[in-house]
């Protein structure tokens, strides 16, 4: 009787362990072939990514970018991933994302093993509900009383609850990966088993013939009868690890099974420098072999067998036998929520294991290179900042033959691979460098009274004086594309601001950023800030760049739309100025001048049309529809090859339109153009509103109050009367240059020269003042006393 209270207590248990994983059961002969890979793509969000999945093992991969090509994967589970904080049971939602994860990868044509713990945490649960239903009924019996003592529940032996969990860990294991159609198979090993010929052997080819049949085989040590772990031992002249626990098993099966990628998720970050928590603690992202010694283990993790060092000795071991290795932490991911994917598809989680060591610095070293530089260059006087971007002007006309030839070679690399308007951004040319030098110029000449200029003195009380001052931002990353002309435009603004800098260009103007950077450098470097603006050089994912919230201060993306929204989504913590779109609008009002519109509708969208302030809808007044001044429009981007799109109540007017619009909100880029009609200026305006991106927007006519109440009531960072959209621009605006056109509402708006890279902080001088002083019986009074602001020489 007491045995089956036992077993239908712990069969309740299970049901309300398992509620939401029994699966439907399905034959295990279906298994999930590439052909079906279609219809399995809808059970789960994560990213599906499509790579070529061949490679010749023999070395680890040497970039995390390469990982995507890892064929066969062993992810190994932490008894602190696999276990709940109580070290009793197991972490059910947790285990449940992992399967997600290595079901969409084992769908893509990956072979997945699994290195799990558990079954101790699993069986330690089931051992005390057995042990409490036992005495509970033994209570019951010789007491006769419903009310229940405090049960004391003894310690339980580590090889009776492994014993005891084993099976159903596994059956959870298999309830959950059935849910997506795939098998899973148990082996359990112990260390006898890798140094016994034949056991290796049998275990070689039971674990390849699993894969062949696309099951997930899971692994674990036979924790109920393992032995003591025997010493390192050399075999056939491979050096054997030992397999004392779940670590070293794991890298022991990835070399024995000629693994791509090994997945080691544990409850840290990954690898630090030193203990985590401590405080100059710093995740290492990528570890060498041979940087042991710059590492300060601390204690292992609350439970199981091995700690950080035990894993780091595993994954160098690993490494060595060809392996790639990835520390990280799988209770609390910080990428997506998706651990294992994020890293195959090569995003900066963890610590990555790699022998090959880049040679010149991380982009974390970088950022902290910028950060010293800049501060050095904000110390600077304002006469040194500008004798650097002088220096930097010369060198751009000097060295003039040097860039065009870089640039030539990046023109013939992109050549068939680029579309016409990004080859346009990509070039460079002696007008346009000696453009750059002119506005650097002007950037020097507006930097004297920039850094430490006073906005505001008060005096709060006597010999009690506060000023508010203007200061750098800090770290600016400015990400752009295909436009070589960014960096020394950008370089300037941040050394006439004090700012330090990363940039990342497109790999696509690398022989142009490299050499403009390198003058970039030998400009600072007279008066020795050298190292204030850095180029990113190493296989850094934009997405990564945008996480470094403790080493960058604001991102500026200078690209295409959807670059802008890539950074706006993966950006944490950093703020982003910019914008996203630049669709500019034209309103061609009624009393417009007819030679006057043709002139700006021609410079507005053919001049440059790849650029962000180029004309993207054309609104034109009704009554000037069959007009000669319609005529003359249609006749001009006819003759200049642009392509019309008709917006809706356009089209209504026209027999034969050209070709509908599929969406108002469009920016082309290209010698294309949306035109629509309008009743009145308010129309346009409610137009501008609704389809615009509040970049530049444009009214053309005679009529001041018409042309006055269009500039007041369109909410754009540029609104203009009878001029081109191309005068949105900051070195046409006289900034000298700009780091960007922001359509933002804070801080800076508009194309953002010098003056919006400048925050402020305040300097309060007192004398022995304390705020006790100033209360209801104290013995002074606030004053608050506006005071003159010096003027500072700019000459």
């Amino acid at each position: 009787m007491l045995s089956q209270v036992c077993r239908s207590g712990f069969q309740s248990f299970t049901q309300r362990l398992l509620p939401w994983v029994q699966p439907t059961i399905l034959s295990r002969s279906r298994r999930v072939q590439p052909s079906a890979i279609r219809h399995v793509r809808s059970w789960s969000n994560i990213p599906f990514i499509t790579v070529p999945l061949s490679r010749t093992h023999g070395k680890s991969f040497a970039h995390r970018s390469e990982l995507k090509h890892a064929k066969r994967i062993v992810v190994k589970l932490g008894s602190a991933v696999v276990t709940r904080g109580d070290e009793c049971g197991l972490a059910l939602g947790r285990l449940a994302s992992i399967v997600e994860q290595v079901s969409v990868l084992q769908n893509q044509g990956r072979e997945m093993m699994l290195v799990t713990s558990g079954a101790v945490a699993f069986g330690k649960q089931r051992l005390r509900h057995e042990i409490l239903l036992s005495q509970s009924v033994r209570q019951a019996l010789h007491s006769g009383q419903n009310h229940l003592k405090e049960m004391a529940i003894p310690v339980l032996e580590a090889r009776a609850c492994a014993a005891a969990g084993q099976s159903g860990l596994m059956a959870l294991y298999e309830a959950m990966f059935t849910q997506y159609s795939i098998c899973a198979a148990q082996i359990l090993v112990t260390n006898l088993d890798f140094h016994d010929e034949q056991k290796r052997r049998n275990l070689n080819g039971t674990l390849h013939e699993l894969l062949r049949m696309n099951i997930v085989p899971i692994v674990n040590t036979n924790d109920a009868v393992v032995p003591p772990a025997e010493p390192n031992s050399d075999l056939q002249g491979v050096n054997v690890i030992s397999v004392k626990d779940n670590d070293s098993l794991a890298a022991r099966l990835a070399v024995e099974m000629k693994t791509d990628l090994l997945i080691v998720l544990s409850d840290v970050e990954g690898l630090f420098d030193s203990p985590p928590g401590s405080d100059d603690a710093k995740l290492i992202d990528i570890f060498y072999p041979g940087d042991q010694q710059s590492v300060t283990f601390g204690t292992k993790s609350r439970v199981g067998m091995g700690g950080m060092e035990a894993k780091v000795k595993a994954a160098l071991w690993a490494l060595q036998g060809g392996t790639s290795v990835v520390i990280a932490n799988g209770t609390h991911p910080k990428v997506s929520g998706h651990v294992i994917t994020d890293i195959v598809e090569g995003k900066k989680v963890g610590t990555f294991f790699s022998e090959v060591k880049p040679a010149g610095p991380t982009v974390e070293q970088q950022g902290e290179m910028a950060r010293s530089g800049g501060r050095m260059l904000a110390t600077l006087e304002p006469e040194q900042r500008a004798e650097i971007i002088h220096h930097l002007a010369d060198l751009l006309t000097d060295q003039r033959d040097e860039i065009l030839l870089a640039n030539k070679k990046d023109l013939e690399e992109a050549e068939g691979r680029l579309a016409t308007p990004l080859l346009k951004r990509l070039s460079l040319s002696t007008s346009k460098l000696n453009s750059l030098a002119i506005g650097l110029r002007q950037i020097a000449a507006s930097s004297q009274d920039s850094v430490g200029r006073v906005l505001r003195r008060t005096r709060i009380a006597k010999d009690l004086e506060l000023e508010q001052v203007t200061v750098p931002i800090g770290v600016l990353l400015v990400i752009f594309e295909s436009r070589p002309d960014c960096l020394p435009q950008v370089a300037a603004l941040a050394i006439a601001s004090g700012n330090g800098l990363l940039l990342k260009g497109g790999k696509e103007a690398s022989n142009s950023n490299r050499i403009l950077h390198l003058l970039t450098q030998e400009a600072l470097s007279i008066h020795g800030v050298k190292e204030a603006v850095q180029l990113v050089n190493t296989r850094e994912e934009v997405e990564d760049l945008c996480r470094l919230d403790k080493m960058i201060d604001l991102i500026i993306p200078r690209g295409s739309s959807q670059l802008v929204r890539d950074i706006q989504k993966a950006a944490k913590g950093i703020p982003v100025m910019g914008h996203s779109e630049g669709i500019c609008h034209m309103y061609v009002d009624s009393e417009a001048s007819v030679d006057k519109v043709t002139r700006l509708v021609r410079d507005s969208k053919c001049e440059y049309p790849a650029a962000c302030n180029a004309l993207e809808t054309l609104l034109i007044h009704r009554d000037l529809l069959r007009t000669p001044l319609f005529d003359q429009i249609i006749d001009m981007l006819r003759v200049e090859q642009v392509k019309i799109h008709a917006g809706p109540k356009f089209a209504s007017y026209l027999t034969f339109s050209p070709s509908e619009v599929k969406s108002l909100r469009t920016e082309y880029g290209d010698l294309e153009l949306c035109i629509e009609v309008v009743d009145s200026v308010q129309d346009a305006i409610d137009h501008i509103h609704k389809y615009g991106s509040s970049h530049t927007d444009v009214i053309v006519t005679e009529n001041e109050k018409t042309a006055e109440f269009f500039l007041q009531h369109v909410d754009s960072a540029c609104v203009f009367w009878n001029a081109s959209t191309r005068f949105s621009d900051g070195y046409r605006f006289g900034l000298g240059a700009e780091v960007g056109i922001s359509t933002s509402r804070i801080h800076a708006r508009g194309p953002v020269g010098l003056e919006g890279l400048l925050t402020t902080k305040w300097l309060l001088r007192g004398q022995d003042h304390v705020v006790s002083d100033f209360s209801e019986h104290g013995s002074l009074k606030y004053l608050h006393e506006n005071l003159p602001i010096p003027q500072r020489n700019t000459n």
